[in-house]
């Protein structure tokens, strides 16, 4: 977060993910080029340049649909879709040189205007059903890259913070969600225009498989979503609240909550979450200040002790702190609303 508008607010990780990223660009085109030039030896700069650039491109297209679902399902991706705008920008860069030397390769040396070559050089070619079969080698394949092209624009464009607030967060969403429908239109810009030229079946089945993992990876990300719903409808049904999020208390520290306007604590010990009244038995002390001592909660007024599994004063002492019942949903804390009975021992919830 910043007070002022940035191009880029940089920090240690960005840089780090960016110079990665440039990196594995230059590795994956020079690999690319290397092989090509071995085994094409003749082929020209501009071909190089278009199928390298397109190649790149679509590969960063489906690393950055699988993103978003990846980091639903494990949190260890969270930091892939923190710097997934940089992905973006660079994908749409990439995008933009193949169709400006595609333009140059195959549309500039006519009498057309090459912008609207790019839209009518087809027209009379298609023939669906030529010689009585269907025949796809002259669709027009290349309107959709444009379009496509055109929808990755903006979202580019649109890309800083500064037009999320400009546009609204609803609108915003919106238009970037025009990724999904740049994406349908680039699987058809493929299926139509460059794999009518290939013979080898390895290269659909490859975008098959890209396919086929984009969509997996957002279907498995909608059930979890969907189990996570329902089990937090379930927990409401049972009488617990929603209080935050687990990874918000430190193991061996205290929160305190507020449920239905009482005020309890929740303590992380041995990586499991325990709620109690917030208020020591001893003076009335706010218990969620304090932290784990020797195995015990343990109150920052005066150091009056509590197990936290039922709410108990070691002996040979008998106070004894109200204890609630916990649930983890989705890395979140839920409590139950009502107390257990005094002394009653709690397994506490184990925290993801």
């Amino acid at each position: 977060m910043a007070l002022a508008y940035r191009a880029i607010d940089w920090n240690r990780q960005k840089r780090l993910y960016d110079l990665t990223l440039v990196a594995l660009l230059v590795l994956a085109l020079g690999t690319f080029v290397g092989v090509t030039l071995w085994v094409s030896p003749n082929i020209t700069v501009e071909t190089l340049i278009i199928r390298g650039t397109s190649i790149s491109a679509l590969l960063l297209l489906h690393v950055i649909l699988c993103v978003g679902p990846l980091a639903r399902l494990d949190q260890r991706f969270l930091p892939w879709l923190y710097n997934r705008r940089h992905l973006g920008v660079t994908m749409f860069l990439l995008a933009l040189v193949h169709g400006i030397f595609s333009i140059i390769q195959f549309h500039a040396l006519g009498d057309v205007n090459p912008l609207v070559s790019v839209f009518t050089a087809y027209e009379r070619d298609y023939r669906p059903f030529a010689h009585g079969q269907v025949n796809v080698s002259h669709f027009p394949f290349e309107p959709f890259g444009a379009a496509a092209l055109l929808i990755l624009f903006l979202m580019a464009a649109t890309s800083h913070d500064f037009w999320l607030r400009q546009l609204g967060a609803s609108f915003w969403k919106l238009l970037h969600l025009g990724v999904y429908v740049a994406y349908g239109l680039i699987l058809v810009h493929v299926a139509f225009g460059v794999l009518q030229a290939e013979r080898s079946w390895v290269y659909p089945a490859l975008l098959g498989l890209g396919f086929a993992i984009v969509a997996g990876l957002h279907l498995a990300a909608a059930m979890q979503e969907t189990r996570t719903d329902e089990a937090a409808q379930a927990a409401e049904r049972n009488g617990f609240v929603d209080v935050g999020h687990a990874t918000d208390i430190a193991e061996g520290r205290g929160k305190v909550v507020v449920v239905e306007g009482k005020r309890l604590a929740l303590f992380r010990h041995q990586n499991r979450i325990f709620a109690t009244s917030n208020v020591c038995r001893h003076q009335g002390g706010p218990i969620g200040e304090g932290r784990i001592v020797d195995g015990c909660i343990t109150c920052p007024w005066h150091g009056w002790n509590y197990q936290p599994e039922d709410g108990c004063s070691p002996p040979p002492f008998h106070e004894v702190l109200p204890t609630y019942d916990t649930k983890i949903i989705a890395a979140r804390v839920w409590v139950k609303r009502l107390a257990n009975p005094a002394g009653t021992r709690c397994a506490g919830a184990a925290a993801e």
